[in-house]
């Protein structure tokens, strides 16, 4: 399906009934990383998988960023017609998970992020370094805004006012103080760090995604 958003036709996929959950995918995704996990929450809820804009079947107009996804994903939610869906965004579209919920305050009823980080130095070094390389031969748009952004403050995090659930892998490409600084900085947020897990192993199976998200998906009052 298709709706045109910010300017742009933005493709998205819908499976299931119930309670509305959206899905954000990473850099250079696309709505096939949460095939899986779609099938396995479609039985309780209604799940949004979108493609970020300038990625796979959605448009790409002007120069990428993350408050600009952040914005579409927001414009889309409303376009939809979608009352209060949680949100579980991985990497970049845990990014943009964290830029909704706090620019666009009573959207959301709850977020939860995998592998996000609040700016560029929030990378290990050496990603940041392989990013650089990659960039430098490439010139790929979408490598260059992970190494301009995000640029998410104290303030911006401290305005998320939906339960939360920050979450990221032992091995990540995240530095480990930089998820913890994000959950500190979200009033009550709820923090995972993932024993084994690297940035994406958990995020491709969907069994043990499932069990990290419908758990939180189904309490009541977390905050």
């Amino acid at each position: 399906m298709e709706l045109q958003v910010n300017g742009i036709p933005i493709y998205y996929e819908k499976r299931g009934r119930g309670r509305p959950v959206v899905l954000l995918h990473g850099n250079g995704g696309s709505h096939h990383t949460f095939d899986g996990l779609m099938e396995k929450l479609a039985g309780a809820y209604t799940v949004y998988a979108p493609d970020s804009r300038g990625h796979g079947k959605s448009g790409k107009a002007g120069p990428l960023s993350y408050e600009q996804i952040a914005s579409d994903t927001a414009a889309l939610i409303q376009a939809l017609g979608l009352e209060k869906p949680m949100l579980y965004g991985f990497s970049d579209g845990g990014i943009v998970g964290l830029l909704v919920a706090s620019g666009w305050p009573g959207l959301l009823s709850k977020l939860a992020v995998s592998g996000a980080n609040s700016s560029p130095a929030g990378l290990k070094p050496r990603n940041r370094f392989t990013y650089r390389l990659l960039y430098t031969v490439t010139k790929n748009e979408r490598i260059g805004m992970m190494l301009h952004g995000p640029a998410l403050t104290q303030a911006q995090l401290s305005r998320i006012a939906v339960p939360t659930l920050v979450m990221a892998g032992e091995r990540d490409v995240i530095r480990e103080e930089d998820t913890r600084f994000i959950a500190s900085q979200i009033p009550n947020a709820e923090l995972k760090i993932l024993p084994g897990e690297s940035h994406g192993s958990y995020v491709h199976d969907p069994d043990k995604l499932a069990s990290l998200l419908t758990p939180f998906f189904a309490k009541r009052n977390n905050k």
